[in-house]
């Protein structure tokens, strides 16, 4: 019967050896040297619409990719934004708003198309309260489906097979 003093000495060799389990399968950081992020970073072109939401989604893409001075690709994303009511009041106020994203990507080198897919996210905002305030919060809620949109779109990049790029 094990004693109440041993359990922590147990989770202790668990974590410890949690790196190897994962070294075994395989597994390798994305941001290792020769790892997935390093082949892409600072090597990917991102071309997006110039709204505000093509400059957050190419702000948080330039972040998670970085920006190529000399790019060997281009990801070419144009983010599109459905605003659906989500709460009506019965007096047919609407107090919450989702707003619905979906982002067509393409990473291209020259003519020749590499990869690409669609991200599709959502996020919600509340509409009570003054006009000013509906307004900054419709603001913020889409500034988070850029980035939830970009995460997206990065970490399918991340698993693309090696070599993909030229």
């Amino acid at each position: 019967m094990s004693s109440p003093d041993r359990e922590p000495d147990r989770g202790r060799r668990l974590l410890l050896l949690a790196p190897l389990a994962l070294a075994a399968c395989g597994f390798a950081p994305a941001y290792a040297p020769d790892g997935p992020g390093t082949a892409l970073r600072d090597r990917v072109a991102v071309a997006t619409p110039d709204t505000p939401d093509g400059y957050r989604l190419r702000a948080r893409l330039e972040d998670r990719l970085g920006r190529a001075p000399t790019p060997v690709a281009t990801l070419t994303v144009t983010p599109e934004v459905e605003r659906d009511s989500a709460a009506v009041t019965p007096a047919g106020a609407i107090t919450r708003y989702n707003l619905l994203g979906r982002a067509p990507w393409r990473l291209t080198a020259g003519p020749a198309t590499l990869a690409e897919g669609e991200a599709t996210a959502f996020t919600g905002y509340s509409a009570t309260g003054p006009l000013v305030a509906g307004r900054a919060a419709e603001s913020d809620a889409r500034e988070r489906l850029m980035i939830l949109l970009a995460d997206e779109i990065a970490t399918r990049l991340l698993l693309l097979p090696p070599g993909t790029l030229p």
